[in-house]
């Protein structure tokens, strides 16, 4: 007999359909037609997995609606919300298709061979990347469409030719299921085998065990939280073959605010965080949750100043309850330290749980010469809250970000004119993505974004998983050793018939 789970509107609390859960039987037989599908060599046509992508995006633009009106009832994130982000996963599935259409993504190396060169004669080496194999992705809880079962992940891998298995999230399995049907019918569109991707929907941990277990499984893609993450990672590490796990995970992205820039436009930084800490929720990896704030009276009025703006903010719809919980309890350690102080309304709980699942955007402050390694302080809060730690002089101020943790960002606000040399290399140093002036929610999908960072914002601080080099994380590399020409792919052949580009001899060329 099928085993089910409920869907849950998060601004009411009240269930809504049921969706059968899938079992370990099913994880087995998709992990094997995956694997089938991978040795076949289908998966190898470029041209056909940039069909199936750009068909995909396609087919997903016009179930928009019926995506849209479900994933509302599933996560209580505004249309508008929904519908930019269904944007932008069509636009990131069409970016992943040019990345092939140019090719040059396999970073082709040809070293010819060089009979005269000391201290002995160099071969013909030929290197390029290839895909791994069969991936597991998880869905996010927060970003229903852009990180979940049609998702970056999901994308970078079907663009890197490995067939792809997602443990949808139980958060929107209606969405899911939706975006699932469109990827399938995409795919066959395309003639790519139909076992290239599955949707494995789960509300227990039993199915995302089963799929990192899975001897078929080459890589596990991942966004959530530290926790699961760090499990999925662990778990990967103790199998006989070990595969590697790209999980991110948490972040308090701290934004540094210098006396300068409090000086000359306070209200405007107040404004924009605000903005960054309280939109949908605070519910984003990328939400600052520290900001270190000069102590004094200019940062005694911006303290007030942001407390006022969140306390007007409305309580904001949680995802699901366990996040609601979770985000009360770690409030609840916060506001016990003695050296903590609550700014404006921070501590009201809005209404009761017939509400739905719902917190009030708050605010905190505490003294930067109070942090400590493992501080509460720096605990992330995953929700609209935020912690402004106030610090005397330079010296308190690095000794804080000293004790900041690896993260996705780290942003400062600065005149043009300061001297911040010391404060950039020291954001550099745990953030994957230095952010000036500005907020780090709000991450553009492009060549040259670093959406990563070193742990425990990610297990793999050397890749991103956001942009085009996303890809990479689902690649290896592969050199062939003065190899007869007919037996090299084509992106190796001296003839480039592809024509992309290529470094030869130390140079790039077509």
């Amino acid at each position: 007999m099928a085993v089910t789970f409920n869907s849950v509107d998060p601004r009411t609390g009240a269930p809504g359909p049921a969706y059968e859960e899938a079992t370990r039987d099913d994880v087995r037989a998709a992990a094997a037609a995956a694997e089938q599908a991978f040795r076949a060599g289908r998966l190898a046509d470029r041209d056909a997995r940039a069909a199936a992508l750009r068909g995909a995006a396609q087919r997903l633009r016009a179930a928009g609606d019926a995506i849209v009106e479900v994933c509302e009832s599933e996560t209580g994130l505004p249309e508008a919300r929904l519908r930019s982000e269904l944007e932008r996963t069509c636009g990131q599935l069409e970016a992943f298709a040019a990345l092939l259409d140019a090719g040059d993504y396999v970073e082709a190396i040809i070293d010819r061979a060089d009979p005269a060169a000391q201290p002995i004669p160099q071969p013909d080496v030929r290197r390029m990347l290839v895909p791994l194999g069969p991936v597991a992705v998880f869905g996010a809880s927060n970003f229903p469409l852009a990180f979940s079962t049609a998702g970056g992940d999901t994308a970078s891998a079907l663009a890197a030719g490995c067939p792809v298995l997602v443990k949808g999230h139980p958060s929107h399995p209606g969405t899911g299921e939706l975006v699932a049907a469109e990827v399938s019918a995409a795919l066959a569109d395309a003639g790519l085998p139909a076992a290239a991707f599955a949707h494995l929907l789960a509300s227990g941990i039993d199915v995302g065990e089963a799929l990192v277990d899975d001897p078929a499984i080459a890589a596990v893609g991942f966004t959530g939280s530290t926790a699961g993450g760090r499990a999925i990672h662990d778990r990967a590490a103790r199998r006989d073959v070990p595969i590697p796990v790209y999980a991110e995970m948490g972040s308090i992205n701290p934004i540094v605010v210098t006396e300068a820039a409090l000086r000359d436009r306070a209200g405007a930084i107040a404004e924009g965080l605000v903005a960054s800490v309280s939109n949908f929720g605070g519910q984003l990896c990328t939400k600052p949750g520290v900001v270190l704030v000069p102590a004094g009276a200019a940062g005694d009025a911006f303290a007030a100043d942001v407390a006022a703006r969140l306390n007007g903010v409305p309580p904001s719809v949680l995802l699901n309850e366990r996040l609601r919980d979770a985000l009360r309890e770690a409030v609840d350690r916060l506001a016990a330290r003695p050296e903590v102080r609550a700014l404006g309304g921070a501590g009201r709980r809005p209404g009761s749980d017939r509400d739905g699942f719902r917190h009030q955007a708050a605010a905190y402050e505490a003294p930067a010469a109070a942090v400590a390694d493992g501080s509460e302080l720096l605990e992330e809060h995953f929700g609209p809250v935020i912690v402004l730690l106030r610090w005397r002089d330079r010296d308190e101020l690095h000794a804080a970000l000293d004790r900041i943790e690896g993260q996705l960002s780290g942003s400062l606000h600065a005149q043009p004119d300061e001297d911040v040399a010391d404060l950039v290399e020291a954001l550099a140093a745990r953030a994957g993505r230095v952010v000036f002036d500005g907020f780090p929610t709000g991450v553009a999908v492009t060549y040259g974004m670093q959406h990563g960072g070193p742990y425990p914002a990610t297990t793999s601080p050397l890749h991103t998983s956001v942009g085009m080099t996303a890809v990479r994380r689902f690649l290896r590399p592969v050199a062939f050793q003065n190899a007869p020409q007919h037996v090299l792919p084509p992106e190796l052949r001296d003839e480039n018939p592809l024509g992309i580009w290529r470094r030869v001899d130390g140079e790039l060329t077509r």
